[in-house]
């Protein structure tokens, strides 16, 4: 997937001092928090499967999917509607 970023003259200016890549710099920042998002959704997964005597899925993207198929995970925007509910 593709996302596109505007950064004011001042946020690019700053940029420039931390990274001479900023595009580079927001594809890491972003790729690292996946990696670290993926890891905690397999623990959890895996920690309710074990729990609950429940076949663990086959490979990364499966066990993302079966914890969120599962009600283990949530997205956050569905978090946040649930509690604009309550």
């Amino acid at each position: 997937m593709d996302y596109t970023i505007t950064l004011t003259d001042v946020e690019k200016d700053s940029m420039d001092y931390i990274t001479k890549d900023i595009d580079d710099w927001i594809t890491n920042a972003a790729k690292n928090r996946a990696r670290k998002a993926k890891n905690e959704i397999i623990s959890l997964n895996t920690a309710h499967c074990n729990a609950n005597g429940i076949s663990i899925a086959v490979g990364e993207a499966a066990q993302v999917a079966q914890a969120y198929s599962l009600g283990v995970v949530k997205t956050a925007a569905d978090v946040e509607k649930e509690t604009e509910v309550k």
